[in-house]
């Protein structure tokens, strides 16, 4: 498996016969200004969506119609942005499963909030969400946008993932050391990787306070475009 940060909540993840994007947010991103846009598209058979916020949804339309792969996201905001023109994937809810060849996803909650702007005023645009990603052995929680909620106790219960990305840049979702407690307290991962963070100044920098709050566990700060293998 290869987990490839595109900056902020945007991630790529090769794994089994897949390459999925996450929430891919290629123009205006500063983490992507320079990087091989083409490179980080490249291959790609799917496109998950966690929810509507710009920072997520901004680019989805024009991946789509780059790389043909179809989207895929919580009903009302699949409905959306495939009325925008994206190739259609899945319009699915939480508790829902799908299978994308040989990889397994689940959508769990998230503790959040979504919207997309529409005719210039703010659109409800389902839940917001996050993933669970099953393949090569492992088992991955892709947190989307969240704070600690007490669904993680059953999600980490229930699925039992080896590997979390967490949003963990605070202001808009937990910081470092309340990801830290979340995947302490609800979790028993091996490896986790931050995201959501570094992005503006209002977010976290580094990752130093989550690996201090996570001994034993490898805490993998990111770099754009830069594999991380599994």
């Amino acid at each position: 498996m290869k987990i490839i940060w595109l900056g902020h909540g945007s991630f790529r993840i090769e794994i089994e016969d897949q390459v999925l994007l996450i929430d891919p947010w290629i123009n205006g991103n500063p983490m992507m200004e320079g990087q091989d846009i083409e490179a980080a598209l490249a291959g790609t058979t799917q496109i998950l969506v966690t929810h509507g916020h710009f920072d997520h949804t901004q680019d989805i339309v024009e991946v789509s119609e780059r790389t043909g792969a179809p989207v895929t996201a919580i009903y009302e905001l699949a409905q959306h942005l495939f009325g925008l023109g994206a190739k259609e994937g899945h319009a699915f809810n939480k508790g829902g499963t799908l299978r994308f060849g040989d990889v397994q996803v689940n959508m769990v909650p998230a503790s959040h909030s979504s919207s997309m702007m529409v005719e210039g005023r703010g659109a409800y645009m389902g839940a917001e969400i996050g993933y669970i990603i099953r393949g090569e052995g492992h088992c991955l929680y892709m947190s989307g946008d969240t704070t600690v909620m007490a669904d993680m106790e059953w999600i980490g219960e229930y699925y039992q993932p080896d590997i979390g990305i967490l949003s963990a840049g605070g202001y808009y979702t937990m910081d470092m050391e309340l990801a830290a407690y979340a995947a302490k307290k609800y979790f028993n991962f091996k490896t986790v990787i931050p995201g959501h963070y570094r992005t503006f100044p209002a977010l976290e920098q580094s990752a130093a306070a989550l690996a201090a709050g996570l001994p034993g566990v490898d805490v993998i700060e990111p770099q754009v475009m830069q594999a991380i293998e599994i």
